[in-house]
């Protein structure tokens, strides 16, 4: 099978990797002509993976080449350049091919999934659109490292399709029709993570972080059910999983970021610090958008909102938080 992977950053680089070791002939395509010329010829992606040996894999900066016969396009770009880029390659894509997401965001503007997002760029239905979520930390798994994931298409036969081109000794994937709620649970548990970010940046411990994690759960289902997801997503891979690794791993860009803040950064500062895309940083705000366009209340994402864009301290949204109206527990509440 050839598969196209458009995104040489570290998770593109990674899923490429996935699936060069699971039997696929992959192009990987990126902008930066050194990384396109490592890939090929030496085998690594130092800029982003340093230290991992790649399989056999060509990478370019031709997107024409990248796409020439590719069966599966996986799409691992910045989710707010996303619209913009499968846009001009909208001609290049195969008319048959399935296109995978790995993007976790909600974009500014229109609050529209990545799916969606697709769907328009590339005038494509929604039936050959693959969404991929999960615990799925690229360092680790660029180490081999064993690990499960979730693809989810409303196209049962396109999630297998897509979940046996992935699969290897090190990568489990599991299937699912839910494709609002797994692109939910991918989204909002960035923004979940920036906010344990900065608590653990102010020095807090253990008990705030299972709380913000808990309850964090707790907002991201809570807009899943509004926009019609199935409640069982939420505590699987897609959800609990993903959202654990997320907000407790030092490899996690949201959670790094939200650390620095927490230590006092600007939001500048702690992009720079952090050195990669937090896609949390940007969908936050879109995020909270889309709850707010469903009648759904998000104090934790509103906190983190507030915290890198009113210039609200911490230890303020901390007090906020738990100020509220106490209630029973649950997802109504």
């Amino acid at each position: 099978m050839r598969a196209a992977v458009l995104g040489s950053g570290s998770w593109g680089t990674t899923f490429a990797m996935v699936l060069a070791d699971a039997g696929c002939e992959v192009r990987l395509w990126g902008r930066n002509a050194d990384v396109a010329d490592e890939v090929t010829h030496r085998r690594g992606n130092t800029r982003y993976l340093p230290g991992v040996e790649l399989p056999p894999m060509t990478g370019t900066t031709d997107a024409a080449e990248a796409l020439a016969g590719a069966q599966v396009v996986v799409v691992a770009v910045p989710s707010q350049v996303a619209r913009a880029t499968l846009r001009d390659l909208r001609d290049l894509v195969e008319p048959d091919a399935v296109i995978v997401s790995l993007m976790k965001g909600v974009e500014l503007g229109t609050d529209e999934r990545m799916s969606q997002v697709i769907v328009e760029a590339l005038d494509v239905p929604l039936s050959r659109v693959a969404v991929v979520s999960g615990p799925n930390l690229a360092k680790e798994i660029a180490e081999r490292q064993p690990t499960a994931t979730v693809v989810a298409c409303t196209d049962p036969g396109v999630a297998r399709f897509v979940a046996e081109a992935c699969a290897s000794s090190y990568f489990r994937p599991y299937t699912n029709d839910d494709v609002v709620g797994v692109e939910l649970c991918g989204a909002v548990k960035n923004v979940i993570a920036l906010a344990v970010g900065m608590a653990q940046g102010r020095g807090f411990g253990s008990n705030t972080t299972a709380t913000v994690i808990t309850r964090g759960l707790v907002e991201i289902t809570r807009l899943g059910l509004a926009l019609g997801a199935s409640a069982e997503t939420f505590s699987g891979l897609a959800g609990m999983g993903d959202l654990v690794a997320t907000c407790t791993s030092p490899l996690s860009r949201n959670n790094t970021l939200g650390r620095h803040v927490g230590e006092g950064m600007t939001l500048d500062e702690a992009v720079e610090a952090t050195g990669t895309t937090a896609e949390g940083a940007k969908s936050c705000k879109s995020v909270l958008d889309l709850a707010g366009k469903h009648g759904v209340d998000m104090p934790i994402t509103a906190g983190v909102v507030s915290v890198l864009y009113d210039g609200l301290p911490v230890e303020e949204m901390a007090r906020e938080l738990l100020s509220r109206p106490q209630k029973a527990e649950g997802v109504g509440a």
